[in-house]
């Protein structure tokens, strides 16, 4: 992706899905996707509930989730990296 010279601000709207699943009373999944318009990025997480804790399924469901959206930031942190490298390489040879 190039970067873009704006003359003005601009709004953009991502749309974030998070699937959440209970397997079991023991484990929670979450299927999670952002869409950014020009990409999309998915991940899927998991937890496990401690046996020693009573269950309380809302519990696994942000473990879960809070899990996804870390991995989600990783992945959009990376996108953004290579993005910075490649705009500044054209740069170079612009």
């Amino acid at each position: 992706m190039q970067q873009e010279t704006a003359a003005r601000p601009r709004t953009k709207t991502w749309t974030l899905n998070l699937e959440i699943a209970e397997e079991s009373q023991d484990a929670t999944s979450v299927q999670a996707a952002l869409d950014t318009g020009e990409r999309t990025l998915r991940t899927r997480t998991t937890a496990q509930r401690n046996p020693e804790d009573p269950p309380v399924p809302g519990i696994g469901d942000e473990y879960a989730a809070g899990r996804a959206l870390l991995e989600l930031g990783r992945q959009m942190l990376h996108e953004a990296t290579e993005d910075a490298a490649a705009n500044a390489k054209s740069a170079k040879a612009g």
